[in-house]
């Protein structure tokens, strides 16, 4: 029998095309799974924006819940500080400052102790006699402290005793200076500024004295004071003030001065809303974000008849619903405040369903009762925080939607497979079918031409 090296050869027919047009009916099932695969997965990317929206507005809305055992008003006090004349001194703050005006005199800055080494010493040259020792020790006294520094013998330069000195911490600065001749000296400077910061020193090294060769200088003399350590002296409303350094942390509750210089001016502490307000944008802003995606994702074109992604989704509702109803419900806790509602504050809902702040309203309510409007603020706060909570929690409306879609998609990619494989199936048994037909149809042809040419021949005799 003859064999057909391509489908439809025997027969004339176009086996591709009418394989091709079977298999894209057969393959209908199949485009309406992919389609609703995919319409799954644009879900569940949908959910994923809420999930992201929600996460913000819940950070934003910690930010705005008291610490536990901490009060709103404690929470959110923020006080700033400014002095008339900012080149005497500089003012910082923190919540347990109170509000008021204070007369500041500074009438002494503290100054650190500053030492000198008696005799310089050429840039390389021995500067300690060790004796017969391999080491001598330098003690540095602050207070009650003191600092042992052990100078070897190969110590033995001015940079290496700066270098011992500097790197043991014992409340000393070293640095060297070179005169014009080239002669170093050894400077020593206290880190603090304070008669409680000033230093001694003592000790078994001795440096060499240039002048009178194989003579040596105790360290404790061979230093002498340059500059005395002084205590800063101040008066806060006409109460003097004297302190070891230049800042000042304990004179006026929550406020920390950094003293500059000498005179007279005026400090000025008050109420600081700004990181408050600051709190406060960025939670109806989390807010607004969260509405337009839930507008944006559950819309409906009337014109196109076509709804969007989540049009309909009852998850979407839910969330809706959950956020609204923690900042529209009335707490209980609020229920004999002045400040009760977001409105009270400044904070209404718009036609669109987005917040907006009036910031004129919002500066006269704290400036009227400022513990009044931080407790409303807590309290809601710390209610849209529990409902996010919740909502993102396992087991919570939006991961239970989006597992639940989670679920479809794999079941939709199984029977996507078992499907793909039937459909394989189902076309090599047309091929199969059309190469019989194909075959059989050749055979009859060769047959017919057989039984042509005889019948030819019996006419011709």
């Amino acid at each position: 029998m003859a064999t057909l090296s391509s489908a439809g050869i025997g027969s004339g027919l176009n086996v591709e095309s009418i394989v091709t047009g079977l298999m894209s009916i057969e393959r209908q099932p199949l485009s309406k799974l992919q389609s609703q695969q995919s319409s799954y997965q644009s879900k569940i990317s949908a959910l994923g924006t809420i999930k992201s929206n929600l996460s913000s507005l819940q950070a934003a809305a910690k930010a705005l819940t008291p610490a536990i055992g901490q009060s709103a008003t404690a929470s959110f006090s923020a006080y700033k500080a400014s002095l008339a004349d900012s080149t005497i001194a500089t003012a910082s703050t923190s919540n347990s400052a109170v509000a008021g005006s204070y007369s500041l005199e500074v009438t002494t800055l503290a100054t650190s102790q500053r030492l000198a080494l008696g005799p310089t010493y050429a840039a390389d040259a021995q500067v300690l006699d060790f004796g017969s020792d391999s080491s001598r020790t330098l003690s540095i006294t602050k207070g009650s402290t003191t600092v042992d520094i052990t100078l070897e013998s190969s110590q033995n330069t001015l940079a290496a005793v700066r270098d011992a000195i500097n790197n043991a911490g014992a409340g000393v600065n070293a640095s060297i200076v070179t005169d014009t001749g080239g002669k170093q000296n050894l400077l020593l400077t206290a880190t603090s500024g304070g008669t409680a910061n000033a230093v001694s020193l003592s000790g078994t090294a001795t440096f060499i004295d240039p002048n009178n060769p194989g003579s040596t200088i105790g360290v404790s003399s061979a230093f002498s004071q340059t500059q005395a350590a002084t205590d800063a002296v101040v008066k806060i409303q006409g109460i003097s003030i004297a302190t070891s350094g230049n800042t000042i942390t304990n004179a006026i509750d929550g406020v920390t001065l950094e003293l500059s210089k000498t005179g007279t001016t005026t400090l000025t502490v008050s109420r600081d809303n700004a990181d408050l307000k600051s709190k406060l944008d960025t939670f109806v802003n989390a807010y607004n974000t969260l509405n337009s995606s839930i507008k944006s994702l559950s819309a409906y074109d009337a014109s196109s008849k076509k709804g969007a992604v989540l049009n309909g989704d009852a998850s979407l509702r839910n969330v809706q619903s959950q956020i609204r109803s923690a900042l529209s419900n009335l707490p209980a806790e609020l229920a004999g405040s002045s400040v009760r509602s977001l409105g009270d504050m400044g904070i209404s809902f718009q036609t669109d369903g987005s917040l907006k702040i009036d910031s004129t309203k919002f500066d006269k309510a704290v400036s009227t009762n400022f513990s009044a409007v931080a407790s409303a603020i807590g309290v809601y706060g710390s209610a849209v925080k529990t409902a996010t909570t919740q909502l993102l929690e396992t087991g919570g409306v939006v991961s239970a939607r989006t597992d639940g879609l989670n679920s479809s998609v794999r079941s939709i990619s199984k029977q996507i497979d078992s499907l793909n494989n039937r459909l394989t199936a189902i076309e090599k048994n047309y091929r199969a079918q059309f190469t019989a037909l194909d075959t059989s149809m050749a055979s009859m042809s060769t047959t017919s031409s057989y039984l042509s040419q005889q019948l030819s021949l019996l006419n011709s005799l």
